[in-house]
C-alpha cells in the first residue's frame, strides 16, 4: 500500500503528463496555424481556455484515481510537482527540440503571450487546491 504522500507524488505526476500531452498537441496547432495567422497572443488566448479546461478534468480525475485528501498541504504538493515536472520539460523542449537558449526561454516569458502562458501554467498548478470542495 502506498503512504498518503506517495499517492500524492503519483498524481501529480500523472496530471503533469495528461495535461503536458493536450498541451503538446495544442500546442502545436497554434504554434503552426493559429499564431501566424492571428499573432502570438490571440492564439495564446484561443489556446488557454483548453488548457484549463483539460487541466480541471485531468486533475479531478488524478485526485480522485490518487484519492490525493483535500488538505491544502496535499493539493499543493500536486500542483508543485506537476508544476516542477512541466517547467523541467518546456526547458528541455526549449532547449534541445527548438535549440533555444535558456536566456531565450527566459525571455520569452516577459512577452505579453509568454506572461500569459505563465499565468495559465500557474493556474494549473494551483488546480489541485481550486478542486477541494470536490
Amino acid at each position: 500500500m502506498t503512504s498518503p504522500a506517495q499517492r500524492t507524488i503519483k498524481a501529480g505526476a500523472a496530471y503533469f503528463a495528461i495535461v503536458f500531452a493536450v498541451g503538446f498537441a495544442l500546442g502545436t496547432v497554434r504554434t503552426l496555424f493559429i499564431a501566424p495567422r492571428l499573432g502570438e497572443q490571440l492564439a495564446v488566448l484561443i489556446e488557454l481556455p483548453f488548457m484549463l479546461s483539460a487541466s480541471w478534468l485531468a486533475c479531478g480525475w488524478c485526485v480522485r484515481r490518487w484519492r490525493v485528501t483535500p488538505a491544502a498541504g496535499p493539493r499543493l504538493t500536486m500542483g508543485a510537482v506537476a508544476f516542477a515536472l512541466l517547467i523541467i520539460a518546456e526547458v528541455t523542449l526549449s532547449l534541445t527540440a527548438f535549440d533555444r537558449s535558456l536566456t531565450d526561454f527566459l525571455g520569452n516569458l516577459t512577452t505579453p503571450h509568454g506572461l500569459t502562458g505563465l499565468s495559465g501554467q500557474i493556474v494549473f498548478a494551483l488546480m489541485p487546491l481550486l478542486r477541494r470542495g470536490r
